[in-house]
């Protein structure tokens, strides 16, 4: 299995060779992030989550992931670093023993 870097390596080469670089701008990709959001929603309109397409689920999600990397190269992020301190930020808005089994935000929890 690749890891992120070769998964953003392999974007960068297939973008690349097709001299999309200059469309790639922060900005831009930010959009396309959204853009591909709104059709992995579509997959699941008017339909419970069992019946969505797998196929149609797999294919944007991966546009959505592919979009998500290419930004991130583009602004010097490292996707795990970024994660990671996400989860940690996570972890003290949202104390495990406190809010376990409830989906409220953690300004509307009583803790």
């Amino acid at each position: 299995m690749s890891d992120i870097s070769d998964l953003t390596k392999k974007l960068i080469e297939f973008r690349d060779a097709r001299d999309w670089k200059q469309f790639h701008n922060p900005k831009d990709l930010a959009v396309a992030l959204s853009i591909e959001s709104g059709e992995l929603l579509e997959a699941f309109l008017w339909k419970s989550s069992e019946q969505a397409s797998q196929e149609k689920i797999k294919e944007e999600l991966a546009d959505v992931l592919a979009y998500a990397l290419l930004l991130a190269n583009e602004c010097g992020l490292d996707v795990a670093e970024i994660v990671t301190a996400k989860i940690e930020a996570n972890n003290l808005k949202y104390p495990a023993d406190k809010v376990k089994g409830s989906a409220k935000k953690y300004n509307e929890s009583n803790f």
